[in-house]
Formats: C-alpha cells, structure tokens, sequence
C-alpha cells in the first residue's frame, strides 16, 4: 500500500503545477512579488491615490453548475464564473479587485481537468485586472466521488474609505436601474438541474443553443461598466444578484424603514426562465427567490442623477432598465 494506490497521486499534482505555472503568471500585476509554488501569495500593493485605502474581501463558490460542467465536459466557464462572482461582490461595495486564490478539491486529480478550469480563471483574472496569487489543490477520495470536484475562490480588493457603497445614502424615491444577466450566472442550478435532469442536449425555442450551452454561460463581470462610477455620488447603492433573488439581495442595502417597488415586466427576461417556470412548473415566488431573472446587478440611484446614468451606461454600450424605485414601508 502507498499514497497512490490510497487514491491520492502527488505525481499528477505536480503535473498540474506545471501545466498552470505560464497561464497563471500572465494574470501577475506589479504588486505581486513571488511566484506560484511558495507556501503564500505575496502581494505588495500601491495606495497611491488612495487617502485611507480599505481592504474588502469576499469568498463564493459556483455550487452545483459544476455537475453541469462535469456532464458535458465544458470546464473552463465555470472557472471564469467563479472569479467574476467575486469579483462582482466586492464590487458592488465599491472596491477594485487586487488579486483572487482558488480552492480546488476532487476525488480524482484529472491535471487537463483543472488545467481547464484554471484557464477559465487566468481568462477572468486578465480581463478584472486581478492577479491569480496562489490556491489549494486538494485530492480527496472518499469525500468525493472520483469524476467530482469542488471549486471555491476569496478575492481581495481595495477601495478609498470616502468611496465605500454600502446603501447608508439610499432615501425614499431613489430609482433601481438593472443591468442584464448573461443567464442563470451561479445561482439556482440545483433547482435548474432537477428541471432539466437528463435533457442538457435538448433545444427550445428562444435559446441559441442547447440547454446545457445556456445553462454553462459565464457569469458577467459588471467591473468596467461600474468602476468608473467610483465616487459617483448619485449612486447611493449597488446589488449583486445572486442567490435571494433581485428582492433579497437589494434589501440587504436598504436602510431600515424602507422597501422596495420592484416592477418584474420593466426588463426582457431571457428565454431560459421561463423555459424553467413552464417544464418545471415552478412557481412565481420561487422563480423571483431562486434566479436573477435576468438582471444580474441594481444600481440605487439618486432620483435626479438617474438620466446622467442612464446616458453614461448608453456612452458605455450597456443596456440597463429602470425596474423600480426605494419607498416607505
């Protein structure tokens, strides 16, 4: 009896090290001073500009879109996905990713398996600007079955403390903008997986391609639309749309005393969900808890800065909606 024969190969993890090395030092910024391998990711970042720089970190996973991903063989959108929902997190606080660590854990180290999801991340790290420091490869038999594997990712970012979002601003009368999704992003799949169970090839009017195609789409960065925003002062909030639904995740910024008038027929809601309210027969406060709909981040706006955001997202080619407005409980 040895390691290998345990069901954990250190030869298979080394080759993956050396598959991922070159990809993953493309995404290197200048604030990183060591190279993939050391015991920690080193990052010596620049404040200039910054009157009182603060950290803003968050941590996410992609959940059980990686049992779709494993089905049809597709492995590197769901490893964009997954940087770009953390991205999005710290985002919508008003930060600006600095660099992102991964967590990869399978029964089964498959090294062109991982190779593919890292390439998802490199691909996602250089379009966000973020570094790829460093991760955990983690070879667990028995905890998961050989083909699985679990994918987790923590970013850090920085913002200027006068910049920080975080809804204190937002008063009755401010106006919701939504900004489209590109599909599901990384929530409900577990509910879209018993909906579709078996059916991943199949086609429906009003999809581009097959279920499984639609179901794998990547999760959107907004970074480039928003980031120029920074210290807008009309923006008084920002929601990243995940798992809750457009209500639930906005709330989570709206001040004490006040709710929200969400109109649900402002916006084209993609093919795909009502695809899955009718073969699923899922009902209407379970679509609206469990998936974006198709606004993937709200924007809380001051009521009389609502057209100059509207003509700089224009300027931006973004297509935004107004769906609502904050009011009184």
């Amino acid at each position: 009896m040895d390691y290998k024969k345990a069901g954990v190969d250190i030869g298979a993890g080394e080759e993956f090290v050396r598959m991922i090395k070159p990809q993953v030092r493309q995404t290197f910024t200048p604030g990183v001073i060591t190279d993939i391998g050391a015991f920690g990711g080193f990052f010596q970042p620049d404040f200039t500009g910054y009157s009182r720089p603060v950290l803003v970190s968050s941590i996410d996973g992609v959940g059980t879109k990686l049992k779709i991903a494993i089905e049809l063989g597709v492995y590197d959108t769901v490893g964009s996905c997954l940087v770009n929902h953390c991205v999005n997190d710290i985002l919508v606080c008003g930060a600006k990713p600095l660099f992102f660590l991964d967590y990869y854990a399978c029964g089964k180290l498959t090294p062109s398996i991982a190779a593919g999801v890292v390439t998802g991340m490199v691909n996602a790290c250089r379009e966000n600007g973020c570094a790829l420091i460093g991760g955990e490869t983690a070879e667990m038999p028995g905890v998961y079955d050989e083909a699985d594997f679990d994918l987790a990712g923590s970013i850090v970012g920085v913002v200027d403390h006068e910049k920080i979002v975080n809804g204190t601003s937002i008063e009755e009368g401010d106006v919701l903008i939504g900004l489209p999704s590109t599909g599901l992003h990384t929530n409900g799949y577990s509910l879209a997986r018993k909906v579709f169970e078996g059916r991943m090839g199949e086609r429906f009017e009003g999809l581009g391609g097959t279920v499984g195609e639609e179901l794998l789409k990547v999760h959107r960065s907004y970074l480039q639309v928003i980031a120029p925003l920074s210290g807008n002062r009309d923006v008084r909030g920002l929601s990243h749309i995940t798992g809750g639904g457009l209500t639930g995740n906005t709330m989570r910024i709206v001040p004490k005393g006040l709710t929200l008038a969400v109109d649900w027929a402002s916006w084209p809601e993609p093919a795909i969900f009502d695809i899955l309210r009718k073969e699923g027969e899922v009902p209407e406060e379970d679509m609206r808890r469990t998936f974006n709909l198709g606004i993937g981040l709200v924007m809380v706006i001051r009521r009389d800065g609502v057209r100059k955001i509207m003509d700089y997202l224009k300027s931006k080619g973004e297509i935004s909606y107004i769906i609502g407005h904050v009011t009184r409980t």
